[in-house]
């Protein structure tokens, strides 16, 4: 079948193939600027040839996902267009199977994302917000559990105030720090039901804890996420990075553009970046506003930022 002209063998999965009131068919036309018109199971397209050939690989993609059992949201089909753009596909071999949901990698770069978590020992996910770089590590380090290749997650993140001091909130220790981790918390239940979360927590199983209590610690047969590393310090990453134990896996996320730390200290995260470049069995995986997720106003804003910061920094070097 040429691009531009699609049969498919089981009509009972088009009404979800095709969203309630054809929603998904109206949102790949938006996306992909073409025309989408089917009789029975015959669809057609119209279009720009490129635009054309992308649809046709985003929703076979989209097909063959059903096909497998799984459901088709709106996420989906925008990912599939992503994916089909970069001339991939939805790969159900890279689906990250929770107990709440199926996860499957939404743009090329979260694919070779969640291969490096896969098979490196270290890997670092760099790039801006709402690019899945947290989600991503937490849901294959929550499969790694489920599996049985790791017997605990560590998750963790540098409690560095964001204009705001630790000491002005209320509560103690503990409830300070909990605004800091709880996107951590967030992730977590997206992917185990919440007696799940509560038991494997208590348990040991699970540990959602700030960066400080990782100090003195060997993390063996552990699979451990740092996030939020741009607001390390030198000595912090590498205290982390040591904590690596036999049977261990780290994923170190991160965003350079929204450093916290106080002015004139070097974050270490980009430390860490420098020091271990070319250092075997180490994985870079790097983002950008092309792989965001989230709202679709979400990657113009980013966008809009790094365009101010490079109008910011040629005005600096004419100076």
């Amino acid at each position: 079948m040429t691009p531009g002209q699609i049969q498919f063998d089981d009509n009972t999965l088009l009404p979800a193939l095709f969203g309630h009131h054809d929603e998904y068919l109206l949102q790949i036309e938006q996306l992909l600027d073409v025309t989408l018109r089917y009789r029975g199971n015959h669809l057609e397209i119209s279009g720009p040839m490129t635009s054309r050939e992308i649809a046709d690989r985003a929703i076979g993609s989209l097909y063959a996902r059903l096909k497998n059992g799984l459901e088709v949201a709106p996420g989906d089909v925008q990912a599939a267009v992503r994916m089909a753009a970069g001339n991939g596909d939805l790969d159900e071999d890279l689906s990250l199977r929770t107990r709440k949901r199926t996860i499957t990698p939404r743009s090329p770069m979260q694919a070779e994302y969640v291969r490096a978590l896969d098979k490196s020992d270290l890997v670092f996910g760099l790039g801006p917000a709402g690019t899945g770089k947290t989600y991503l590590a937490v849901a294959v380090a929550v499969t790694h559990l489920l599996q049985g290749k790791v017997d605990r997650i560590i998750l963790s993140r540098p409690a560095v105030e964001a204009g705001e001091r630790l000491g002005y909130l209320p509560g103690d220790l503990q409830d300070k720090i909990d605004p800091y981790l709880r996107p951590l918390y967030d992730a977590l239940h997206d992917m185990l039901p919440g007696d799940q979360v509560s038991r494997r927590m208590a348990n040991g199983e699970i540990e959602v804890a700030p960066l400080a209590f990782m100090r003195g610690r060997t993390l063996n047969h552990a699979f451990a996420i740092l996030d939020e590393a741009q607001n390390t310090s030198a000595m912090q990453m590498k205290m982390f990075l040591t904590r690596l134990g036999e049977g261990s896996r780290m994923a170190v996320t991160g965003d350079m553009s929204q450093i916290d730390l106080p002015s004139g200290t070097r974050s270490g995260l980009g430390d860490a970046l420098d020091v271990l470049d070319g250092v075997t069995g180490i994985s870079t995986v790097n983002f950008t506003d092309a792989d965001v997720v989230r709202h679709s106003l979400v990657a113009r804003v980013v966008r809009a930022y790094e365009a101010r910061d490079v109008r910011k920094k040629a005005t600096d070097t004419d100076r």
